[in-house]
């Protein structure tokens, strides 16, 4: 359990809050993190951040030409099953949905911290057994549907 964990950095003294203070909704929604500012990444850069906002949000707004309903609330919870650093999930904050961002366990980087700094919700995700348990489950549901039209 303790890999799942995401660590808060050390602080010095009791008044020092544990990698910065973050900024109020919705502003750290698409501010850089304090953690993410701090810490010295060999893949994540600031410059890969806003890469990543700025792509998610011009998908989106493509999404929302495609998806006229969008706006309208038929589409209430999605899930983001490769969140990266949520992006995808600040860019839907316009809309009537619900975002869970998921982050699969063995990720090269740990971006969960990230995200929740961004005020939004995340999980890590067992990929290979939660695929194989949907595949299964859709397995039997499909055979009961078929044996019930043929008899």
């Amino acid at each position: 359990m303790t890999a799942c964990i995401f660590p808060l950095p050390e602080v010095k003294g009791i008044d020092e809050i544990a990698d910065g203070v973050l900024e109020k909704w919705p502003i750290r929604l698409n501010d850089a993190p304090p953690r993410f500012r701090k810490e010295n990444h060999d893949v994540l850069t600031l410059k890969t951040y806003s890469e990543d906002n700025r792509i998610w949000k011009k998908r989106v707004s493509h999404y929302e030409v495609l998806l006229k309903s969008l706006s309208s609330g038929r589409y209430r919870n999605v899930m983001d099953m490769n969140a990266g650093f949520g992006g995808f999930a600040a860019a839907m904050v316009k809309y009537p949905v619900w975002v869970m961002n998921v982050v699969p366990f063995d990720a090269k980087s740990n971006n969960l911290g990230i995200i929740y700094e961004r005020g939004l919700i995340g999980t890590y995700m067992d990929w290979y057994l939660q695929l194989f348990i949907f595949t299964f489950s859709f397995l039997i549901s499909k055979n009961s549907c078929l044996d019930t039209q043929l008899n």
